[in-house]
C-alpha cells in the first residue's frame, strides 16, 4: 500500500491541530505520508513532460489545511471519513489523470462509505509548492449523494 505505516497518525495529528483553530505548526507542516507506485509516478511525470515541467519523485507529503476546510468544515465529514477517503484514493490501484491545471488520482473501485454511498475517492496532487514531492492537497468522495449531517453552528 502506498501509505506509510505511520501515515494515519501523521494525517490525524495535522487535522486535529487544524481543528483547534491553529495553523499546522512548522514542525508538522509537510509530513511524508506515502509514495506513488512506479506506474502512478510514471503517469504523473509523463503528463508533466508536455508543458516541460520537471519530474516529481514518488514521496507524497501532506499538510491538510484545504482538506480540513473543504471536507470537514464545509461538507461535515469526520477525520475518520477523511482518512478512509485518503486511504482509498492513495491505493496502489488508483489511476493518475490530468485536467487543466491539476493532477488527480482516483480509485475506480467503489467503496462503501458510512452514509450509504458507494464512492470512488479522488485526490488532487499539488505539484509545485513542495517540489519535487507532490502534496496531497485535496480529496473528494465522488458519488457521495448522501452527505453527513453537519453540526449546527452557534
Amino acid at each position: 500500500m502506498p501509505l506509510y505505516d505511520e501515515a494515519f497518525a501523521l494525517i490525524r495529528a495535522n487535522l486535529e491541530e487544524l481543528k483547534t483553530g491553529n495553523k499546522v505548526s512548522k514542525f508538522r507542516r509537510a509530513v511524508a505520508v506515502g509514495t506513488l507506485t512506479k506506474v502512478q509516478l510514471e503517469a504523473l511525470n509523463q503528463q508533466r513532460q508536455l508543458p516541460l515541467y520537471p519530474p516529481m519523485i514518488e514521496e507524497v507529503v501532506f499538510i491538510g489545511s484545504h482538506i480540513y476546510n473543504s471536507r470537514i468544515e464545509e461538507d461535515g465529514y469526520t477525520i475518520d471519513d477523511v482518512l478512509d477517503q485518503i486511504a482509498s484514493a492513495m491505493d496502489s490501484i488508483s489511476v493518475v489523470h490530468a485536467g487543466p491545471g491539476m493532477t488527480a488520482m482516483q480509485n475506480l473501485s467503489p467503496r462503501a462509505d458510512r452514509y450509504g454511498n458507494f464512492v470512488r475517492d479522488k485526490l488532487i496532487l499539488e505539484c509545485s509548492g513542495r517540489y519535487p514531492r507532490p502534496e496531497l492537497f485535496s480529496v473528494m468522495p465522488k458519488g457521495d449523494r448522501i452527505k453527513p449531517k453537519k453540526p449546527l453552528k452557534e
